[in-house]
């Protein structure tokens, strides 16, 4: 079999979960690929059996300036070709505190009105690629490069501006490179940042939007593959005996367990209340002869302790059962997911009926299940709203749904039990056209992803 070298960037968490803790490791060994892992985050995959090479990754800081006034560009320029305001709602605020953020934000205002055209766009792109030539960190990638030779690199998100310089050094060495998009909902965002000479996408409809949104990017460098992340759900080894899960996380036998999944506090910043609203119902609903719990699994990035008063007060109800994630530091993009949560939202999953929350993508992970969701819909009664969370279903990716029936929609308060009593009765409906939702934006997700991506690895080799 011929020799053939993959360096495998893995620059956050999600790289990690999707690719070191899936199948794509043992199938792409399976098919012959040696595989080299550019680790930056603070796990030692050499415990995993893996070899890897640690770098510490310092970009240049006039780089993450030229990728703030990038994304600003890209969705100006989105919303004028389609004619759509959301692509608005995709820019976040920066912060105002301190003469060094003013001064930030100033030259990023001055970058977006310099570059601010398709052609301006253009420059801007090889301005962070020679901004990052310039940095001892590119000549650090280089140099592994050059020792390592692999034969294709694979850089597992397309967000991070620490990936450039590993990817820039490559193409300038004359190496194949590959980026996989990691979400769903990514492209309307403007966050591809890193370049490269093929893309991986979870479905056609994702290749669509790539073209759409990147023109220059020709049809036959984006391949369609599905997403690993999902595999696990095929996995009946790792499903945990009802009455084993049960005695571990404190739940009653008896009862009949929902999920509500909890939000990140940008996109939902009132979620407690909702959770409130929900705990209120099922204690209601118990009242008149049903037997019902709530599992609470918290955003992962979410360290707040915004729920903490919810969960004292409706502890007859609510079992909160956390993330296993580790964090490091202090934000959010520190927090690292372990394979044990891999292992433990299955069964999470497994052992409820039902995901309650605001516009997640646990919706698929449900269905890869055979599960229903239900999306909130609707304002809680509360002074100072901060956000109107039903915008949330005016982003861009959520047009992929093909039918509004895709989930349970949560519309007032007093939707939420005769919802909860659909899903357990007859979730069937809802749970046919996620099915058809799913499909369509992550084509291979009743196979094997990990295979796919192996697949367009040789093909591109």
């Amino acid at each position: 079999m011929r020799s053939k070298k993959l360096l495998v960037i893995i620059p956050d968490g999600v790289s990690l979960r999707n690719f070191v803790y899936t199948r794509f490791p043992e199938k792409a060994i399976k098919e012959g690929w040696e595989l080299v892992f550019l680790n930056f985050t603070n796990f030692d995959l050499s415990e995993l059996g893996f070899r890897e090479i640690k770098l510490n990754p310092k970009s240049s800081a006039l780089t993450d300036l030229l990728k703030r006034a990038k994304i600003l560009i890209e969705l100006d320029l989105f919303k004028n070709k389609f004619n759509n305001p959301v692509y608005e709602k995709y820019k976040f605020s920066s912060s105002r505190k301190g003469f060094k953020s003013r001064i930030k934000n100033l030259l990023v205002n001055l970058l977006v009105k310099k570059y601010g055209s398709e052609n301006g766009l253009t420059k801007l792109r090889e301005k962070m690629k020679d901004t990052e030539r310039r940095t001892d960190y590119y000549k650090n990638c280089k140099e592994i490069l050059e020792r390592e030779t692999p034969n294709v690199i694979l850089c597992t998100n397309q967000r991070p501006v620490i990936a450039i310089s590993p990817m820039t050094s490559a193409q300038d060495l004359g190496l194949t490179t590959s980026c996989f998009i990691f979400s769903w909902d990514n492209l309307p965002k403007a966050t591809k940042i890193i370049d490269s000479h093929y893309y991986f996408v979870w479905s056609e409809y994702m290749k669509d939007e790539m073209m759409n949104y990147y023109p220059y990017i020709k049809s036959n460098q984006i391949k369609v593959t599905g997403t690993p992340q999902f595999e696990i759900y095929k996995d009946n080894t790792i499903v945990i005996d009802k009455n084993k899960f049960f005695e571990k996380y404190g739940l009653d036998m008896e009862k009949q367990y929902l999920c509500f999944s909890g939000d990140d506090i940008t996109t939902s910043p009132h979620d407690e209340y909702f959770l409130k609203d929900v705990s209120e119902e099922v204690e209601d609903l118990n009242q008149k002869g049903y037997n019902l719990g709530i599992i609470f699994r918290r955003c992962p990035v979410d360290f707040s302790n915004r729920y903490d008063a919810i969960l004292k007060e409706h502890e007859r109800v609510i079992v909160p059962i956390d993330p296993a994630w580790t964090n490091s530091g202090t934000y959010w993009n520190q927090a690292m997911p372990t394979k044990d949560d891999l292992v433990l939202q299955t069964n999470i999953i497994e052992h409820s009926f039902m995901v309650i929350n605001v516009g997640s993508s646990m919706v698929f992970d449900y269905v890869a299940k055979g599960k229903p969701c239900a999306y909130l819909n609707y304002l809680p009664l509360i002074k100072n709203l901060r956000k109107d969370i039903r915008e949330v279903y005016k982003y861009t990716h959520f047009e992929s749904m093909p039918d509004k029936n895709s989930v349970f929609w949560i519309n007032k308060k007093s939707d939420i039990p005769s919802i909860i009593k659909s899903a357990m009765e007859n979730p069937g409906f809802v749970v046919s056209h996620a099915e058809d939702w799913f499909l369509k934006i992550n084509n291979f997700y009743t196979e094997d992803a990990s295979n796919q991506i192996v697949y367009q690895l040789d093909h591109i080799l």
